[in-house]
């Protein structure tokens, strides 16, 4: 192994180093060649270890997932032109979901005198960032060794500040394959590092606790504050002063979780009733108001607010992250109070106002009328979710409650973390859900997340001790197969339980509503939706990887065995484990 950098590319293993990267996820392509070999050779494989992956997607939300169970990014290198353009829907999750990412890509020698005939000209874009520009926080590709240094730490600095974000970064493969002719500085990188997020303007903090202190009926909705764990505390205490119920908006691919479960003024299964009743609304990192504060009806697309009196503080960074071609900004929402804020970072100091000023204020009684109320009705929607399993129990194949339960069941007794999905929500449902334990779903909504993603969470936790468990969809593994093979081939401990419904759900749900929306036959709903004749055998695939697999499993009672003796395979041996569970429909 090298000592010191003899080229471009050595160079940018030396800058991995010196940032803390850790990892660097890739399909193996020729534009990086020089990377590559400085990555094996120069850096050892270790200094970042590589992880290899068999398509540029699985890379990308490899790192995503990572990413947000590290606190940290990673590396993902995509080839060329045509390994950007595998790689551009898990960018545009990241993107969606303010997930930190180094991608960094290659590209046919932008010197033409340089190029080999054929492949070197069709694999060469004027600019290739241009692909991805749209959803990354920024794009950049060096000219010169010299150059890289400030193009690197640029880059590195802009994803790591809020609102974070993937960046890319394109190093020509003439510029990787350079010799140094002379020694190139590494500067000081402690002295790049991202600036401090922006705090709330105290007299706007002021305004907010003097509304929600005097708030009829508050109403706090979260989307994205889970994003920073630490901040959950604080949420619960704001809550609990001002006896706010709180709406928990994330879901199988929007937001972060962020609200106990078993908090009793958690009121995320009764949206509606809360919404409905609400005087004073406190929306922390929520992007959709409409999400929050509206019903959709699915068939015409018409969203209705559930609640138009209602008075909107909103505490968010979002307004920083806005693109004109990706509409994450969502719809134009009246907010009478907009507070531009890292919500973690307000949250201490609105719950500081708002103690003061209820120190003040004898009228307790309300409040704590409205504490045994909301926690009666809490217990009730816990005791409807238990009851829901225990109806369903024998009904073949299993509903999705059902396998959630038998799920939680075999790993509650473990220090569990959960990877990626929610079995449509049940697991939080019906699990102790702690925020700190899960980390939401793709942001952007684009399939073929679940898996990959799941791995970087993986990676992140590994050696450990916690149990990584992944709640996958069949219709988004089938779009990322070969992410089994990095789970294999790098042992990554990780328990797989297919929620498997041989469809793709979500658009069976959609052609129902728009077949009776038009007077036709429902039925025909599953044409060109299920994923069936033939139906996948997911254990078979796995075990095709050398991964210890069972199923498909259609019952109840088999379930818990076979789960018991897959979580034994990821804990004692190490290896990572799939049981393929049949779910309705």
């Amino acid at each position: 192994m090298a000592t010191a950098p003899r080229y471009g590319s050595d160079l940018v293993v030396d800058l991995l180093r010196a940032v803390g990267v850790e990892h660097v996820a890739l399909n193996p392509g020729a534009t990086f060649r020089g990377l590559h070999d400085s990555l094996v050779n120069y850096g050892g494989g270790r200094a970042p270890e590589l992880v290899l992956t068999t398509h540029e997607e699985i890379a990308v939300a490899l790192a995503h997932g990572y990413a947000k169970a590290k606190g940290a990014p990673m590396a993902a290198v995509v080839h060329d032109i045509v390994g950007l353009q595998h790689a551009s829907m898990a960018i545009f999750n990241a993107f969606c979901d303010r997930a930190p990412i180094l991608v960094l890509g290659a590209t046919g020698p932008m010197d033409a005198t340089r190029r080999r005939p054929w492949i070197d000209w069709i694999h060469t874009a004027l600019v290739q960032g241009t692909q991805v520009r749209d959803y990354v926080k920024l794009d950049d590709q060096p000219a010169s060794v010299g150059a890289l240094p400030e193009a690197f730490l640029r880059a590195w600095r802009l994803a790591r500040t809020e609102p974070q974000g993937p960046v890319y970064l394109c190093l020509d493969a003439a510029l990787q394959e350079e010799p140094l002719d002379r020694p190139v500085p590494l500067p000081d990188v402690t002295r790049f590092r991202p600036a401090a997020p922006p705090c709330a303007e105290p007299r706007a903090i002021d305004e907010a606790a003097r509304r929600l202190a005097e708030a009829r009926f508050p109403l706090i909705v979260v989307e994205s504050l889970g994003r920073c764990p630490e901040a959950t505390e604080t949420l619960c205490r704001l809550a609990e002063r001002l006896t706010a119920p709180l709406v928990d908006l994330a879901g199988e691919s929007q937001g972060r979780p962020s609200v106990p479960g078993g908090h009793p003024l958690d009121m995320s299964g009764a949206r509606h009733e809360v919404v409905g009743e609400a005087d004073v609304v406190l929306a922390l990192d929520v992007s959709s108001f409409l999400s929050a504060l509206g019903d959709t009806d699915r068939s015409t697309r018409e969203t209705r607010l559930l609640n138009e009196s209602a008075r909107v503080i909103s505490i968010s960074l979002d307004d920083y992250a806005v693109r004109s071609w990706a509409q994450t900004f969502q719809s134009l929402a009246p907010v009478d109070l907009p507070i531009a804020a890292d919500a973690a970072l307000a949250l201490p100091a609105l719950l500081a106002a708002v103690e003061d000023r209820l120190a003040r204020d004898p009228r307790s009684a309300p409040r704590r009328a409205r504490a045994k109320r909301l926690a009666a009705r809490h217990a009730a929607l816990r005791a409807e979710w238990r009851a829901a399993v225990s109806l369903e129990r024998s009904a073949r194949p299993l509903a999705p409650s059902v396998l959630a339960a038998e799920v939680w069941e075999v790993i509650k007794g473990e220090d569990w973390v959960l990877a990626n999905g929610t079995g449509k929500g049940w697991a939080r449902r019906l699990w102790e859900w702690r925020p700190e334990r899960t980390y939401g779903g793709s942001g952007g909504a684009g399939l073929g997340y679940g898996l990959p993603a799941a791995l970087g969470v993986t990676l992140a936790h590994r050696g450990s001790g916690k149990l990584c468990v992944n709640l996958q969809a069949d219709g988004d593994l089938l779009y990322v197969v070969g992410g089994l093979y990095t789970a294999a081939h790098h042992r990554l401990p990780l328990l797989t339980v297919m929620f498997n419904n041989r469809s793709y759900g979500n658009d069976e749900e959609h052609q129902e509503a728009i077949a009776k929306a038009r007077g036709r036959p429902a039925e025909n709903k599953v044409v060109g939706i299920r994923i069936d004749d033939p139906a996948p055998d997911f254990a078979r695939i796995a075990q095709g990887f050398g991964i210890h697999a069972e199923g498909p499993i259609d019952t109840a009672d088999a379930v818990g065995p076979a789960l018991q003796r897959a979580v034994r395979v990821v804990k004692d041996e190490g290896r990572p484990a799939l049981v393929d569970v049949i779910t309705r429909a």
